[in-house]
């Protein structure tokens, strides 16, 4: 009886465990996997949704780097056929206030990610051990919980991304804030976009020029791992 009640105790921290629609794992994370379970969430609390941008915003651009190979891994991390991203409904409706802002300066938004499933986060976390620039797997990130979105600028009359100093997802420090090596024209843009990002209540990632996060201050959002397809 007692070598029983051991190997469900180690089982019950070693590995997930299913508990009404959430899995947990074995750092204690919940994380939610079940559609329904997710959609009852959204009775209780609309605030909750992913919301598709581009039903939002019409003319975002896409340019979804991991349902492809041009990324930092190399390899396609969402399916190839993955063609939509998603917000939490309070930060969509914010960065939609900030595309409105951006036009009228004579820039639209390119998304490079935004709502990313916490497994490819699983799978960030084997190639890059350094939380500089990924989140470990204890946590989570924002871009599991649709809180966070990677992103540029482009100019209406050139259709062109303006000029930021780095590439996406380049891991070096000529990608953080405040970096000096770099063009006068490129710390002029990436104060453009930082200045309306946390106008409309983003928040700034130190080491990655392109990244902006929603506020979790009080833990409403959890880790979430359903696929696009299904949101969709």
């Amino acid at each position: 009886m007692l070598r029983l009640l051991t190997v469900f105790l180690l089982s019950f921290f070693l590995f997930p465990v299913i508990i009404f629609g959430q899995k947990v794992n074995k750092y204690n994370l919940k994380i939610i996997e079940n559609l329904d379970y997710y959609k009852q969430m959204l009775i209780e609390d609309p605030n909750l949704e992913l919301v598709e941008l581009k039903s939002l915003i019409p003319d975002i651009v896409y340019d979804l780097r991991y349902a492809g190979r041009n990324n930092f891994t190399g390899k396609k991390l969402y399916p190839s056929d993955t063609r939509l991203t998603f917000l939490r409904k309070l930060p969509a409706e914010a960065l939609k206030a900030a595309a409105d802002e951006f036009k009228t300066m004579g820039y639209k938004i390119k998304v490079f990610d935004a709502y990313r499933p916490y497994s490819v986060t699983e799978k960030f976390c084997k190639l890059i051990k350094d939380e500089r620039y990924v989140a470990h797997t204890r946590s989570g990130s924002g871009n599991n919980r649709g809180l966070a979105i990677d992103l540029t600028l482009i100019d209406i009359k050139t259709g062109n991304e303006i000029e930021m100093g780095t590439g996406y997802d380049d891991f070096n420090e000529t990608a953080h804030h405040g970096a000096e090596n770099i063009s006068i024209t490129a710390k002029a843009n990436r104060e453009i976009l930082k200045k309306v990002m946390l106008r409309h209540g983003f928040r700034l990632f130190e080491t990655e020029w392109w990244h902006y996060s929603w506020p979790n201050t009080d833990n409403r959002y959890d880790v979430m791992n359903i696929p696009f397809k299904k949101l969709n």
